[in-house]
C-alpha cells in the first residue's frame, strides 16, 4: 500500500479516538456535570450530527480545495475543536464543541476515502479504505480505553487534551507523508451534486448505512453504564472491556474490506449485518453474566465495524456509475449517513435506556440492524436490475 495511506491511517487514529472516547467517559461526564446518563449520551449524538451536516455540505464548498491543503485545514480545526473542549466551561459549551469537531470529522473521512480509492487499484478500493479506516478502529482499541482511564483518574478534560496532541501528530505526519501533487477532482457542478442526491441507487445505500450501522450505536453508545450497571464490571474492568471490543473491531475492519473484495459489497453486507444483529441480540442475553458478556463483546466488535469498508466502496463503485464528477460528494454524504446512524442510535439507546432500562437496548439494536439486512437485499435487487456489477 503507498505510504500516503498510512499517513491518513494516523490522522484518522486521531479523529477516530475523540469520535468514540467520550462512550468510555459518559458516566465521569454525568457526573461531574450534573446530567443525566442520556443527556451525557447527546454528547455522541450531537458530535455525530455535526458530522453529518459537515460531511457532505463542507465537502462540496471545498471541492476547489487541493485535497492536502483540505486535508491539514481539516486537522487544524480538529485541534480547535478538542481543545475547546478541553477547557468547556459547562454542558452547553462542551456540545457546541462536540459539534464544531465534528464538522472536521466529516469531511475528513469523506475526502480520505476518495484520496484512499485513487491510489490503489480497483481491486483493492476495499481493503485500500479498509486501511484508513483501520486508524478509527486503532483508536478503538488503544485510544479509547487509554482515554477512558485518563478521564476517570485525571479528570475528562484531560482526555480532550490528550487527543489535541494525537491530532498534532496526525497533521505533522500528513503534512510530510502525503503528497501534494494528487489527483485533484474537478468540483461537480449543481447537476452533477444532483445527481448524486436524487439517484435511488445511493439514496438506498444511504439507508443502509444510517440503518445498518446505526443499529449498533443504540447498544455501544451505554456500553459502559451497561457493564457497569448491570454486569457489575468496576471502572477499570470496563476500560479493559472496551480494549477487547476494539481490538475485534480492527480485525474484523480488515476482514470486512478482503470480505468485500472477494465478494462483492452486497453478499459481505448480508453475511456482516447477520452477524452483528445475532452479537447484539447475544449480549443482551449476557450482560447478567461478566464471563459470558465479555466473550459476547469480544466478538460483537469484529461485526459491528466490519461493514465500514464495503459500505463506503459500494457508495464509490454506484457514484462512479451515476454521477462520475461528484464521488467525493457521494462519498461525504455516506460519511454523513455513518453518522446521522450515530446520532440517531445514540438518541434512540437514550430513550430505550430511560424508558426500559440498560438490558433493552441490545435488543432494539439487533431489531434495527436487521432491518438493515433487509434494505441491503433490495439494494441488490437494484443493482441486478441495471446490470450493475457491484451486485
Amino acid at each position: 500500500m503507498p505510504l500516503a495511506l498510512w499517513a491518513l491511517t494516523i490522522s484518522a487514529f486521531a479523529v477516530g479516538t475523540t469520535e468514540f472516547v467520550i462512550v468510555g467517559l459518559i458516566p465521569t461526564i454525568a457526573a461531574d456535570l450534573g446530567v443525566s446518563l442520556p443527556s451525557a449520551g447527546l454528547l455522541v449524538s450531537l458530535y455525530a450530527l455535526g458530522v453529518t451536516i459537515g460531511a457532505p455540505v463542507l465537502t462540496a464548498l471545498a471541492g476547489r480545495m487541493p485535497r492536502k491543503r483540505l486535508l491539514l485545514s481539516l486537522l487544524v480545526l480538529f485541534i480547535a475543536g478538542n481543545a475547546f473542549a478541553a477547557f468547556a466551561p459547562s454542558y452547553e459549551a462542551l456540545i457546541a464543541a462536540r459539534f464544531a469537531t465534528g464538522l472536521a470529522h466529516g469531511v475528513f473521512f469523506a475526502i480520505a476515502s476518495t484520496i484512499a480509492t485513487d491510489l490503489v487499484d480497483r481491486e483493492r478500493e476495499s481493503s485500500a479504505i479498509a486501511l484508513v479506516f483501520l486508524g478509527l478502529t486503532v483508536a478503538l482499541v488503544t485510544g479509547v480505553p487509554l482515554g477512558t482511564w485518563i478521564g476517570q483518574a485525571f479528570g475528562w478534560q484531560s482526555t480532550f487534551l490528550g487527543v489535541v496532541a494525537l491530532g498534532i501528530l496526525g497533521l505533522i505526519a500528513s503534512a510530510v507523508l502525503v503528497p501534494s501533487n494528487l489527483r485533484q477532482a474537478s468540483a461537480p457542478g449543481l447537476r452533477a451534486q444532483a445527481r448524486v442526491l436524487t439517484s435511488g441507487r445511493l439514496l438506498l445505500v444511504y439507508a443502509i448505512t444510517a440503518v445498518g450501522y446505526g443499529g449498533n450505536f443504540v447498544a455501544f453508545t451505554y456500553l459502559a453504564p451497561m457493564l457497569n450497571e448491570v454486569t457489575g464490571l468496576g471502572a477499570g474492568a470496563v476500560s479493559i472491556v472496551i480494549l477487547v471490543y476494539g481490538a475485534s473491531v480492527a480485525a474484523g475492519n480488515i476482514i470486512g474490506g478482503k470480505l468485500a473484495d472477494r465478494m462483492g459489497p452486497v453478499p459481505a453486507l448480508t453475511v456482516i449485518f447477520g452477524g452483528l444483529a445475532v452479537m447484539l441480540a447475544a449480549l443482551g442475553v449476557a450482560l447478567p453474566s461478566p464471563v459470558a458478556a465479555i466473550a459476547v463483546v469480544a466478538l460483537w466488535g469484529g461485526f459491528a465495524f466490519a461493514n465500514v469498508p464495503p459500505l463506503q466502496s459500494y457508495v464509490v463503485q454506484i457514484a462512479r456509475e451515476v454521477s462520475p464528477d461528484a464521488v467525493d460528494v457521494a462519498s461525504g454524504l455516506n460519511i454523513g449517513a455513518f453518522n446521522l446512524g450515530i446520532a440517531l442510535g445514540a438518541w434512540i439507546g437514550g430513550m430505550v435506556v430511560q424508558g426500559m432500562g440498560l438490558t433493552a437496548a441490545p435488543f432494539i439494536g439487533a431489531a434495527i440492524v436487521a432491518g438493515g439486512i433487509v434494505l441491503v437485499r433490495l439494494s441488490g435487487r437494484a443493482d441486478r436490475q441495471v446490470g450493475a456489477v457491484t451486485a
